[in-house]
């Protein structure tokens, strides 16, 4: 399979990308037979899980310590929180509040493989660069600090003081502090968040991009422009209390796996639940959960869905307006199907919505959406006829053009009906990282609130900048045109998990320098600037020791609860540091003359925390209420019917329907993950929820569109996308699977086929990557 470039670009409102060499090497581990597809019929969950669980502790050699971490992991009693995702921990003390894919985070993490010195005289950085992202990783826990050597091509050990005195020698000698970037991925921690935002602003700059500037950025500046607020306004109480619950664009089956619990305590106490989604995925049929001991034992399943609906890739937007418009047309002859005292006394923008739907015609609305008007008129009235309906929604919704405007659509149809300010309703958007949530919450902004400045300004005495920083695109086109010098990576995987794959290489090898904070090896330390470190930090799983005793971080999840988070294991070596103390390292070097106490802090999380219940709104009273069983929840205004709003009330939006339909001869595609994986960490070739095995370059398409094209299952087809600026992008030979997607439609793995999304191709409304929204042609391979 190869990738490309070609065409000559035209001008992009930032950057236009250039063509680029074919990206690295494949990111799987090599396939242990020939690919195979049949649909998966079991439960989600269940005992396929337990095999998969059984497997990895086999193979990571974690048969006594994995037990022992999964009996610690999520429990609000001194546990650590999963790696994994950002679902909210059991509030009524469930000792198995675990999933498959979070106790695969855990052992991949405690593994007992070790990266050091050794390893690395072993093999050349060029060498490397040949080997698949699995194997990256799969070569076990990184030891000690390590440099690149030019000359040798090789990494080499550093002591953590001169490793500190390059970053800051770096640092100082930039003509400007916005030519650093200081990259977050979602695990980070809240203290270690907060110092890292705080040493950038004290250097000058509000380059700050984030995992969640390629993620929920479109469903944060929605509700902040709807409701006042940039999070949801439900817990895991309002989703036992709930009649109805719409879950849009997410894959909860591998991406959330404890929501299956709640879904399913849902279906048995009568609610209704709706899946829309383009693909029919295993959380939208039925579910053993793994600590339901008789289901188990039984081998009985739960459903987890009342209603599938399939709108086209884009078309969710179009599904909400006719459900609005359903709603509006009922209340013609029934008072009860709006509330109108809600709306008249907490929103304003009632009556352009109002016209807005009634000007939208139902033949536009299912040409938008893909779905039938019969079936949109039955989810109308699940809505209708539910008292408390939830709303619920992840990366299917907001990596589009047009995902500012469907969020804000979902909270128009919740408004409708007064699904706000009180128990079972609300917007619910489903975080992906641990922190990811979090991090925002503790600083990591690159466009941050002059309130914000100015109490950070008051309690840290520093003058942060004003001016907005870049995000992740902006960073990676700031790179590429030498603007961004210092680029460091605070967890994550940068160079896969961004959007055009070669020019992001490309942008990254022309830093000066490269930082990457990690506890694992990964793609990002080849793909290097000039100089580079790769600093080996304490995994979630392990005890941080300080000089006033073993310490604890915070974390919050998506529903805006933050409890704290302590580690049980020895650490991997004892050359590592926490992420706490490697930014305390690197900021104290690059701020001699500072006068922020960076090693005082470290000492204990505490002062850390003290600081921050003074910078942050809801942080009041910390260190205490961290402390209580199951942490604090941060308050939410629009929750208690207070939006923080330029009108003071809930603002309705009227925005017109986007045009999502593919031209004729092309497709929109859709970048997901496999179920054996996580972001861009990739455990096999299998994807048992979708009855792939041995396989991940394929592309999913409706079966249709592959007659259509020549196709048949297994052919090799050669995909072509094209970006806005005309430039082309391919991906050679990829096998293409039929599968239950609309006509139109087609969706494949990330990170591979992040390559096929633009550099410029971003959304004007989020500056998000469009990865959920590619438009592509495929033709059978010659």
């Amino acid at each position: 399979m190869t990738a490309s470039h070609d065409d000559q670009e035209r001008p992009e409102p930032r950057e236009a990308p250039e063509p680029q060499e074919a990206p690295e090497p494949r990111v799987g581990p090599t396939a242990e037979g020939d690919p195979s597809s049949h649909p998966y019929h079991h439960p989600a969950a269940g005992w396929g899980a337990a095999r998969s669980v059984a497997k990895v502790l086999v193979h990571e050699r974690a048969l006594v310590d994995g037990p022992r971490a999964i009996m610690r992991m999520n429990h609000e009693n001194r546990g650590f929180d999963c790696p994994g995702c950002a679902w909210p921990d059991d509030t009524k003390g469930l000792h198995l509040d675990i999933c498959e894919n979070g106790i695969k985070h855990v052992t991949w993490e405690m593994t007992h493989k070790r990266v050091g010195r050794e390893f690395f005289a072993a093999h050349s950085v060029t060498e490397l660069s040949g080997w698949s992202d699995f194997a990256l990783e799969d070569a076990g826990r990184l030891t000690e600090p390590m440099v690149y050597d030019s000359e040798s091509d090789h990494y080499v050990p550093i002591g953590w003081a001169d490793a500190f005195e390059l970053v800051g020698g770096a640092l100082r000698a930039l003509d400007s502090p916005h030519q650093a970037s200081f990259y977050t991925s979602g695990r980070l921690g809240n203290e270690a968040t907060f110092l890292y935002q705080l040493m950038a602003r004290e250097l000058g700059t509000n380059n700050l991009p984030d995992c969640s500037n390629m993620c929920h950025e479109a469903s944060g500046r929605a509700l902040r422009a709807s409701l006042g607020t940039g999070k949801g306004t439900v817990d895991l109480k309002d989703w036992e209390a709930t009649d109805a619950l719409f879950i849009m664009g997410v894959n909860a089956a591998s991406n959330a796996p404890r929501m299956l619990t709640a879904l399913a305590e849902a279906y048995r106490r009568g609610a209704q639940i709706v899946h829309i989604n383009p693909l029919v995925e295993a959380a939208a049929t039925r579910t053993i959960v793994p600590h339901d001991f008789t289901g188990m034992a039984l081998n009985k399943s739960t459903r987890t869905s009342t209603l599938n609906l399939q709108p086209r890739i884009g078309g969710d937007m179009a599904l909400m307006r006719g459900i609005a418009k359903a709603v509006l047309e009922q209340a013609e002859t029934d008072p009860k199907a709006l509330d109108q005292e809600f709306i008249d006394r907490h929103t304003t923008g009632f009556d352009e919505y109002r016209t807005r739907c009634e000007e939208t015609s139902w033949e536009e609305i299912e040409r938008q959406s893909g779905v039938g008007r019969d079936d949109i008129l039955k989810t109308a009235r699940v809505y209708r006829d539910a008292d408390r309906s939830i709303f619920s929604w992840c990366l299917g919704i907001s990596q589009h053009e047009h995902g500012v405007d469907t969020v804000r659509e979902i909270v128009n149809v919740l408004l409708l009906r007064g699904n706000l300010g009180r128990e079972g309703a609300g917007p619910s958007p489903v975080r992906g990282h641990s922190n990811v949530q979090g991090n925002r919450t503790c600083g990591i902004d690159h466009r941050p609130t002059e309130e914000f400045l100015a109490r950070l300004a008051e309690v840290c005495e520093i003058d942060p900048p004003a001016a907005h920083g870049l995000d992740t695109v902006g960073t990676i086109q700031a790179m590429h045109r030498g603007d961004v010098k210092v680029f460091v990576g605070m967890g994550g995987n940068f160079a896969l998990a961004a959007p055009d794959t070669p020019y992001t290489c490309a942008a990254l090898r022309k830093c000066e320098l490269t930082v990457q904070v990690s506890t694992k090896l990964n793609r990002s330390h080849l793909v290097h600037g000039s100089r580079a470190l790769i600093l080996p930090c304490l995994g979630r799983t392990e005890k941080d020791q300080q000089r006033r005793g073993v310490q604890s971080t915070s974390v919050e999840d998506s529903m805006s609860m933050v409890h704290l988070s302590v580690g049980m294991r020895r650490p991997a070596s004892r050359n590592l540091l926490s992420e706490p103390a490697i930014i305390a390292g690197m900021a104290g070097a690059a701020l001699p003359d500072g006068s922020t106490p960076w090693e005082w802090y470290v000492e204990d999380y505490d002062r850390i925390r003290d600081t921050m219940a003074q910078v942050l709104d809801g942080f009041e009273d910390f260190n205490r209420r961290v402390r209580l069983p199951l942490g604090f929840r941060i308050k939410q205004p629009a929750r208690e019917l207070v939006f923080l709003t330029p009108s003071g009330r809930a603002e309705f939006s009227a925005a017109p329907l986007p045009d999502v339909v593919p031209a004729p001869g092309t497709l929109a595609l859709s970048t997901l993950r496999s179920h054996d994986q996580w972001n861009t960490t990739i455990y096999s070739d299998n994807d048992r929820y979708r009855g792939i095995k041995n396989l991940r370059t394929l592309v999913f398409m409706n079966k249709d569109d592959m007659r259509e094209r020549g196709v048949s299952e297994f052919d090799p087809v050669d995909i072509t996308s094209t970006a806005k600026d005309g430039t082309h992008r391919h991906l050679d030979g990829y096998l293409a699977i039929p599968y239950d997607i609309p006509r139109g439609c087609a969706a494949g793995y990330m990170p591979e086929m992040n390559v096929l999304c633009a550099i410029g191709d971003y959304s004007t409304q989020s500056d998000q990557p469009l990865m959920k929204h590619v438009k592509v042609t495929i033709t059978r391979a010659g």
